[in-house]
């Protein structure tokens, strides 16, 4: 899995003109699932951001968890995480997974989210979304389960 965790004031996403999530503060997570990913791995990431010390204690220094602040989080599905442009001008998508096996572990990290008391918001599965955000920092955070980065 490859994540991209935005601290945010606020995000939504919009499908077809509706809302279909919206948060208030916490974090932007466009997630992206890969051909190597097996059950269980989606429950351990969620864990990983849920506890990412990226928001400001008292001291204004980033040592809190979105869990510690109470915040929320808007995930949305993003099979070009995996997008691969070493080859040329059109990057290929081999290493995503393919769309049943991306859907299943997109909603068993949003669950695992929801399980470790995170209010959790989505997007729509293989829609076309426009999503808005207010990056909070700005604090951007790139993810990899096989921790390439």
């Amino acid at each position: 899995m490859r994540a991209v965790v935005q601290r945010v004031s606020r995000a939504r996403v919009v499908v077809d003109g509706r809302v279909t999530g919206e948060i208030a503060a916490g974090v932007m997570v466009l997630l992206g699932v890969s051909r190597a990913d097996a059950a269980g791995t989606a429950a351990g990431f969620a864990e990983k951001v849920a506890h990412l010390r990226i928001f400001d204690d008292e001291q204004g220094k980033m040592n809190r968890s979105l869990i510690e602040t109470g915040g929320a989080a808007l995930v949305v599905s993003q099979f070009t995480l995996y997008g691969d442009a070493r080859g040329g001008r059109r990057p290929s998508y081999i290493e995503a997974a393919a769309p049943e096996a991306a859907k299943a572990l997109y909603e068993e990290f949003v669950a695992a989210l929801r399980g470790l008391g995170v209010r959790c918001e989505t997007g729509i599965f293989q829609a076309r979304m426009a999503v808005e955000l207010t990056n909070d920092g700005p604090v951007t955070i790139l993810l990899d389960s096989e921790k390439a980065f």
